[in-house]
């Protein structure tokens, strides 16, 4: 089942169509990637299916329901959260308080309760760090709960961006280049990760250059070249595409790709 369409989606910058008649089908608990070189418009896209732009043309569709244009906070209600390609951590909570903050939309309890100290808001705060735990714990991160997490490396930071939406409780989740400046075993590590959220049903849109990470855990991959669409298919058939190897991948890119799942 169809779980996010995009419908020839375009958004022009200063004259230049940074995404340019885009229509895209995911279906539900896939990792659907989307790839393409810098510059490509997969960023834009992104921020367009999150609500953070409003497409000049073109649809937004959940479910079948019309999300064209609606900010984030209403698209979190409806199941959609994203990570972003750089941090937006704070960095002196722990990683539990980062966490729990991605909770707040399942907090039923106001503000007057909370200054009145009344039980409610107790029995709510402990639920809340309960789904935090979980969300850490999905991501491998239990033992960093609380760790300030400026003290954590670079890698679990990544994974603590993830952990945060996934508090969130997404149907779809759009994962904004989560291995950039993570080394081999963290990118490792990341690929069970996000291969394990997928596994539980959740949909992830992944945009992601590391090819290897891509191709290994990939359900299907669109590419994206000058904000247009290129190609679609399995990683089998993007890597052995002439089109996607002359814009993109190129000999020894398809190379690499063909041996990260060989």
């Amino acid at each position: 089942m169809t779980i996010l369409a995009i419908e020839r989606l375009s958004i022009a910058f200063g004259g230049v169509r940074a995404v340019d008649n885009v229509s895209v089908s995911i279906d539900e608990g896939l990792v659907f990637s989307i790839i393409g070189p810098n510059g490509a418009g997969k960023t834009t896209l992104f921020n367009l299916i999150s609500g953070l732009y409003v497409p000049q043309d073109g649809r937004v569709r959940m479910r079948g329901e019309d999300v064209t244009g609606l900010p984030p906070e209403q698209l979190a209600r409806r199941g959609l959260s994203r990570t972003f390609q750089n941090l937006q951590i704070f960095f002196r909570m722990t990683a539990l308080e980062n966490v729990m903050v991605g909770c707040h939309r399942h907090e039923t309890v106001g503000i007057f309760p909370s200054l009145l100290h009344l039980p409610a808001v107790g029995r709510q705060n402990a639920r809340t760090r309960a789904a935090a735990a979980g969300a850490l714990d999905r991501v491998d991160l239990s033992a960093a709960a609380d760790k300030p997490a400026g003290n954590l490396s670079f890698g679990d930071l990544k994974r603590l961006e993830i952990a945060r939406a996934l508090a969130t409780e997404p149907k779809v989740l759009l994962l904004d280049e989560p291995a950039a400046g993570c080394n081999a075993v963290e990118t490792g590590e990341l690929a069970g990760i996000v291969r394990g959220i997928a596994d539980d049903g959740i949909t992830v849109v992944l945009v992601e250059h590391d090819m290897r990470l891509v191709m290994r855990i990939s359900d299907r991959i669109h590419v994206l070249a000058n904000g247009r669409t290129l190609a679609e298919g399995t990683a089998a058939q993007v890597r052995a595409d002439p089109a996607v190897i002359e814009a993109y991948l190129g000999v020894h890119g398809s190379q690499e790709a063909a041996r990260a799942v060989g």
